[in-house]
């Protein structure tokens, strides 16, 4: 059953929400003219005043906002009441200049708590709950906006923040958490800690409320199967408020956005000009309750898409996607926008399909790949990695003779291969890969296979593989399959190599490597 904290809202008509924004606008353009000099002075260059403004339909004639703004009125020049009126401030990290500090009134921060406590509720949190906050508190949003939600739900709240995660399972345990709050890398090391301490059958976790960090659907699933919950997303930005500017729904399809407090707008990253409903482009979010820091037409650089359709919940509020990127982390390669954080989705991801005896110039793509992966310095290389979506894999081992002296010479074609069945003891190693250069993580592997192939002549083989070259078979005939080997890690691990692969596709890694074994 679908339920609301505030009904009146989250299911208001879109007439009465609009009525909202319009009257709600009008008087905060004038209450920022008035009070912030800084904005001010940016509408005055644009040639606009508050009487240009006389409903949402007026809004695009506002000047945008965006961190460098916030970073060149660095402490106080966006502040639009007076300090004796402010009760709050709460910071972003500063990790690319100078921190952003954002000021909250009592009624800013009892608005706040009002979008986190829809949040909480909107996941079946109730006064029968027990919340874990497990995001920092302190300057960071996270744990402060879901700590006043969780109140204001009526659940019983654990302040738990992050980290110290012994302590996180014994209150989780002992206290019975129902809804757990914190990020989705950190949600993912919890499981496999209670996973591996044996606790599965002593947790009551029915939802996690998990953001504050890019994660995909794949991590999604995963930690729902593993603490046998829903996971929801929950956006907000410390500009804004913080969590709670939107939040997700039973329905998992999108969040929906506290339209009675922020209005958004897509917008081109390129040109500014807002585009229609549907449209894929930069998020741009404007505070009409906000008192203390009132920010219109703040640019967020995060790249989705708003809708409008119906949703099974009963809720009118517009919803976003998850963001898919960020507008000032957005490569142009051949005329298509690629932003980095879609990596994890997209990044050959290409499956390979059987190849006839005929299939042309094969002798000569064999011995191209050969050379690409020589010169890579690796010891295997699928045809998906170089754009073939066709089952061939060339491996070299002759180069490891020094470590596997039983390898001395072996080079050799795989043509249509297939993997019949994996078993024998599972071993760890430290695997890379010529895709993903500079990048290695331990993946555990089955000892022995049965594999089918053919050899560069078209013969057919049938055998059972053990050891070093069972395992290089099993790494390469995963880009067959459209899998890589960091597949195989856990969500945290991969959460924990996003930087590391965001940085290889702007260019920034080093192509060579060897396969390293654990000893």
């Amino acid at each position: 059953m679908n339920r609301y904290y505030q009904p009146e809202i989250e299911t208001a008509s879109q007439e009465q929400i609009r009525a909202w924004q319009n009257e709600r606008l009008v008087k905060q353009v004038k209450h920022v003219w008035d009070n912030v000099p800084y904005y001010r002075k940016k509408m005055e260059e644009k040639g606009v005043t508050p009487d240009d403004i006389k409903s949402v339909d007026d809004l695009h004639k506002l000047p945008f906002l965006t961190k460098d703004d916030l970073r060149e009125a660095y402490p106080y020049g966006l502040v639009g009441a007076p300090l004796k009126d402010c009760v709050r401030i709460q910071s972003t990290s500063g990790t690319t200049g100078k921190r952003v500090v954002a000021f909250y009134t009592q009624h800013d921060i009892d608005l706040w708590e009002d979008c986190c406590a829809r949040a909480i509720v909107a996941v079946g949190g109730t006064n029968e709950d027990v919340c874990q906050v497990s995001y920092g508190y302190g300057l960071f949003t996270g744990g402060p906006g879901l700590n006043g939600g969780s109140h204001r739900a009526g659940c019983l709240t654990l302040p738990m923040s992050s980290g110290n995660t012994d302590r996180q399972l014994q209150f989780m345990t002992d206290l019975g958490a129902t809804i757990i709050c914190c990020t989705p890398s950190y949600a993912a090391y919890l499981a496999e800690s209670i996973h591996e301490r044996g606790l599965r059958d002593k947790i009551k976790l029915k939802a996690g409320i998990f953001g504050a960090e890019a994660w995909s659907e794949n991590m999604r699933h995963d930690i729902e199967e593993k603490l046998g919950i829903k996971a929801y997303d929950i956006y907000g930005l410390t500009e804004i408020s913080g969590p709670g500017v939107s939040f997700e729904c039973q329905e998992q399809t999108g969040m929906h956005i506290n339209e009675d407090h922020f209005i958004a707008e897509i917008i081109d990253p390129e040109t500014g000009e807002v585009l229609p409903e549907g449209s894929k482009g930069e998020l741009v979010f404007t505070s009409i309750t906000k008192e203390a820091f009132p920010l219109l037409r703040y640019r967020t650089r995060d790249i989705c898409v708003l809708s409008r359709k119906p949703c099974s919940c009963g809720r009118t509020l517009v919803k976003m996607s998850k963001p898919m990127g960020r507008s000032d982390d957005m490569l142009i390669i051949r005329g298509v926008n690629v932003f980095p954080s879609q990596i994890e989705e997209v990044l050959l991801k290409v499956c390979g399909k059987d190849i006839t005896p005929n299939y042309p110039n094969l002798k000569e793509l064999i011995a191209n790949m050969f050379e690409t992966m020589e010169h890579a310095e690796g010891v295997g290389l699928a045809a998906p990695q170089i754009g073939l979506p066709i089952r061939v894999v060339v491996i070299d081992l002759d180069v490891l003779s020094d470590e596997y002296p039983e390898y001395k010479g072996f080079k050799k074609a795989f043509i249509n291969p297939h993997i019949l069945e994996v078993s024998g003891e599972e071993v760890s190693m430290d695997e890379g890969c010529l895709s993903l250069p500079g990048i290695h993580e331990s993946v555990k592997r089955g000892s022995k296979i049965h594999v089918t192939y053919l050899d560069a002549d078209l013969v057919p083989h049938d055998e059972e593989v053990e050891g070093f070259l069972a395992r290089v078979m099993q790494q390469e005939f995963d880009h067959l399959e459209g899998k890589m080997f960091i597949d195989h890690l856990s969500p945290l691990r991969k959460q924990m190599i996003k930087g590391k692969l965001n940085a290889m596709l702007k260019g920034k890694a080093h192509c060579t490597y060897r396969v390293k074994t654990v000893r």
